[in-house]
């Protein structure tokens, strides 16, 4: 069975094709597109013109990907973005027009839980709980987890790309504004603050591109172990983890074009992400972080083999 799912994301539309047999996958393709669908006008509930265009055209291009090799099955998800977005509907209406894909919105409760799911897959969970991160471009999912089961669960509208157009930096980004950032953070994450001092952590697992671009960049930079495509877990040195922040936070957007291992379309947003990290280690208390190269797209496929094979 040839199975394709697709991660309608804020930043990023993913899409993984996978040959299932005798309960097994093996990757056939996977890519991305950097479609950025809240920019300009996230924080206004709309998707504007021109990143909605082209959602659509990465959506068609996706769909003769999947015509190519001949899928069986395909799953479809929209998060933040869509979600919230007066115009999701019309997004989703014309995503089935123009690809012939049948989009499925989820809530953020659904969100996590498939996050969750595909962490699991990708990363040995400890006997002790786990505190999962995924940051988005329009939410940021946290999960209180161990091997065994979720005991919180959460999204928040706290994404990179929101943090970004609500803040708007200067360039670099000043330690006021820092300040403010952490503040607005503190005032939002009351109920997180509230699910650590119930269930505490003793890592953090972050999930998503940003993760992936702390480990392409300490490799590139520091020369700390290479991001590959055969491995799904990754043990984060904390110094390496701080001179790799301290550099992003400290760069102009020029310099951080000469970053290593920092893809271009993380250009804008990596400052708020390693911001938000710094930001939850701290909350939460934790020098441990390990990163999960499978998430909300891998998560969905776990879930529904199961559901076929129970």
């Amino acid at each position: 069975m040839r199975i394709a799912v697709i991660d309608c994301g804020t930043n990023t539309f993913n899409i993984l094709i996978v040959d299932v047999e005798n309960g097994s996958c093996k990757q056939v393709f996977n890519t991305r597109s950097a479609v950025k669908l809240g920019e300009s006008a996230i924080n206004q509930g709309f998707i504007a013109e021109i990143p909605f265009l082209r959602g659509i055209d990465a959506l068609i291009e996706f769909k003769a990907i999947i015509d190519e090799f001949i899928v069986d099955k395909v799953l479809a998800f929209a998060t933040s973005a869509i979600r919230d977005a007066v115009n999701g509907k019309d997004f989703v209406k014309m995503v089935k027009e123009r690809a012939g894909l049948d989009l499925k919105v989820i809530d953020g409760n659904e969100e996590a839980m498939l996050i969750y799911a595909g962490c699991r897959e990708a990363v040995p969970l400890l006997n002790g709980i786990s505190l999962i991160m995924d940051i988005g471009g329009g939410s940021t999912e946290f999960i209180l987890a161990d091997r065994e089961r979720i005991y919180w669960k959460k999204s928040f509208n706290l994404g990179a790309s929101r943090l970004l157009q609500r803040f708007n930096p200067s360039d670099p980004i000043l330690n006021k504004e820092v300040k403010d950032l952490f503040a607005y953070l503190d005032e939002e994450s009351a109920d997180l603050k509230k699910a650590i001092a119930e269930f505490p952590p003793v890592e953090l697992i972050g999930t998503s591109g940003a993760f992936d671009s702390i480990i392409e960049m300490i490799h590139g930079e520091f020369g700390g172990e290479e991001f590959t495509d055969s491995k799904t877990c990754y043990e984060v040195d904390n110094d390496l983890l701080n001179k790799i922040s301290e550099k992003v936070k400290h760069s102009t957007l020029s310099e951080r074009r000469e970053i290593k291992g920092l893809v271009p379309m993380r250009f804008d947003m990596i400052v708020i992400s390693c911001l938000l990290i710094e930001y939850v280690l701290k909350l939460a208390g934790l020098r441990k972080l390990r990163v999960s190269t499978y998430s909300l797209k891998e998560g969905a496929l776990a879930v529904y083999l199961k559901e076929i094979n129970s």
